[in-house]
C-alpha cells in the first residue's frame, strides 16, 4: 500500500510538470515583445530571440537582423521547460504501460528535454553549429514521442490516443518543412514545437485526475 502511494505521488508530480509547461508561451511572447529588431513570428525563428548580441544571422543567403534584450529569459525557458519535460517523463514512466514501447516513450521525451536544455545553453549567434546540433533531436524525437504516447493510451482513451498520433504526425511534417524551406520559418517551426506543449499538458491533466482515483 505504501509503495502504491509513493508511485501515485510520483505520477502526480510528473503530470504537474507537464501541465505547467505551456507557460513557456508567455515567456516567448514577452521576449518577442521586447525585441528591438522588428521580430516577426512568421519570418524569424524562435532561436533568434535567444541571440545574445545585436547582430545579423545568415539564413538562406540573407542577413537577418536580431536584437533580443531579454534573450536570457528565452534561453532559461529552453532549459527550464526542457527539464520539466524530461523529469516529467521519468516520473511518469510506467504510467502508460510496460514493455519496450513505454521505455521508448520515456527515452524519446528525455532526449527531447535534454535537446531543449542544450539549445538554451548554446545561443544561435554564439555557437551556430553547436546550436543546430543541440536543437536537431528535438524536431525528430518529439513527434515520434507523441505518436508512441498515442499508441500507448489509445486503448484507455481512444480520442486522446488518436489526437496524439495526429498531432505527432503534424509536428513531424512541420519539422520537415521547417528544415527544408526558406519561407515562413517562424510559422513552420512553431507548428513543429508548440503543439507538443499543449498535447503533453492535456495528457498531464488526464493523468493527474486518474492518479487521484488510484489512492
Amino acid at each position: 500500500m505504501q509503495q502504491r502511494t509513493v508511485t501515485t505521488h510520483r505520477h502526480r508530480l510528473g503530470a504537474l510538470m507537464w501541465i505547467v509547461r505551456p507557460a513557456y508561451f508567455a515567456a516567448e511572447i514577452a521576449v518577442a515583445a521586447w525585441s528591438t529588431a522588428r521580430y516577426s513570428f512568421v519570418d524569424n525563428t524562435i532561436s533568434d530571440l535567444g541571440a545574445v548580441e545585436c547582430t545579423s544571422i545568415q539564413r538562406f543567403g540573407d542577413a537577418v537582423p536580431v536584437c533580443s534584450p531579454a534573450h536570457d529569459l528565452l534561453n532559461a525557458s529552453f532549459v527550464a521547460f526542457g527539464a520539466l519535460m524530461a523529469l516529467g517523463a521519468v516520473l511518469l514512466h510506467g504510467r502508460f504501460g510496460r514493455g519496450w514501447l513505454a521505455m521508448a516513450l520515456t527515452a524519446l521525451l528525455v532526449v527531447s528535454g535534454v535537446s531543449s536544455i542544450a539549445t538554451g545553453l548554446t545561443p544561435l549567434d554564439l555557437y551556430r553549429d553547436g546550436h543546430v546540433l543541440a536543437a536537431g533531436p528535438l524536431f525528430v524525437a518529439q513527434p515520434i514521442a507523441l505518436v508512441v504516447l498515442g499508441l500507448l493510451v489509445r486503448a484507455r482513451r481512444p480520442r486522446t490516443g488518436s489526437a496524439l498520433i495526429a498531432t505527432g504526425a503534424l509536428c513531424g511534417v512541420a519539422a520537415g518543412v521547417f528544415i527544408g524551406v526558406d519561407h515562413a520559418v517562424g510559422v513552420t517551426e512553431r507548428m513543429a514545437l508548440w503543439p507538443v506543449f499543449v498535447a503533453l499538458a492535456v495528457v498531464g491533466v488526464q493523468e493527474l485526475r486518474s492518479a487521484g482515483t488510484d489512492t
